[in-house]
């Protein structure tokens, strides 16, 4: 007898996991040498830039290393690679997570500092040339840059979302649209002091306002700032990803991370100490952090292990 449509959909909806209480998460640190810092999500393991290379782990330790010389900023895991920012040489390194071989070395002007994301979206890699005052634009299909966009200059912060590149620059403390299918700004919003990295989703688009310790919400229609949030005095260096309903904060005092509710802007939890510059990603099960003056990283969930 064949179960009735219906019913197998609430079937599978009543399995599906729960996305993290961020009350209910417990941490477990895992003692990573170095300097473990910016963080790529890559299903139940985790990629982390590190002084001169970049590492796989899991909760069980590290499963990878690929040397390179100077990795920096953010990653991307997009394409069935892992794109990370060389800052010595400013390429683009595309790696083979399975293999954890160097697939593509991409010129484009990285650097030189190391606060920047590479990013995935509409079919391509973005990546920020921050001295140019440029965005690079990588095609996936054949390792080369498809076009350069002239942005404001210092601009470095990236995410995608909302059918749009959104750019922070901290030099001009502006957030700019970028449309993928004309490869040129549209919006330019006003930001606060030390504008950083920025996330787009749970209907938003979200800045770190660094030097004032706020985090700025826009609307991603109108590109209209329609609330901040106030979390500490400030936000050097941290981190910020969206996911389960909930803007995740990495913070620099105070706490290792906050919990933003993204309607309310009610802070709905501060987990850990305070444990100076790191990174942040969020999972379904629940998120990873860095703490590279303490030689950390931290898994925290309700449960132990990511595949529970």
């Amino acid at each position: 007898m064949k179960k009735p449509i219906g019913l197998t959909l609430s079937l599978i909806t009543l399995c599906a996991a729960a996305p993290p209480d961020p009350k209910a998460l417990t941490e477990q640190s895992l003692s990573v040498p170095g300097f473990a810092d910016f963080l790529a999500v890559d299903g139940d393991t985790v990629w982390a830039t590190n002084a001169g290379r970049v590492e796989q782990w899991s909760v069980k330790g590290k499963q990878a290393s690929v040397d390179m010389p100077k990795p920096c900023g953010a990653m991307a895991m997009a394409f069935g690679s892992l794109w990370v920012a060389n800052c010595n040489g400013g390429e683009v390194y595309r790696i083979d997570p399975e293999t954890a071989r160097i697939l593509a070395k991409i010129p484009a002007g990285l650097g030189p500092s190391g606060e920047l994301n590479v990013v995935a979206g509409a079919g391509s890699i973005w990546a920020p040339n921050e001295t140019a005052g440029k965005i690079v634009r990588i095609d996936p299909a054949t390792d080369k840059v498809a076009a350069s966009i002239d942005v404001a200059p210092g601009t470095s912060y990236l995410t995608f979302g909302f059918d749009a590149l959104w750019a922070v620059s901290g030099k001009g403390q502006t957030l700019q649209r970028i449309d993928p299918k004309t490869d040129a700004v549209t919006h330019t919003v006003k930001l606060g002091q030390q504008p950083g990295f920025l996330a787009a989703g749970e209907g938003a688009v979200w800045v770190q306002e660094q030097g004032d310790g706020t985090v700025a919400r826009i609307d991603p229609q109108t590109a209209d700032v329609t609330g901040r949030v106030k979390v500490g005095k400030t936000l050097i260096y941290g981190d910020i990803d969206v996911g389960g309903g909930v803007v995740w904060l990495r913070t620099t005092e105070d706490q290792t991370f906050a919990a933003i509710d993204p309607k309310s802007l009610e802070i709905l939890a501060r987990g850990g100490k305070a444990s100076g510059s790191g990174a942040l990603r969020y999972t379904p099960n629940g998120i990873w952090t860095t703490a590279h003056d303490l030689h950390t990283l931290s898994w925290w969930s309700a449960t132990p292990d990511p595949k529970n």
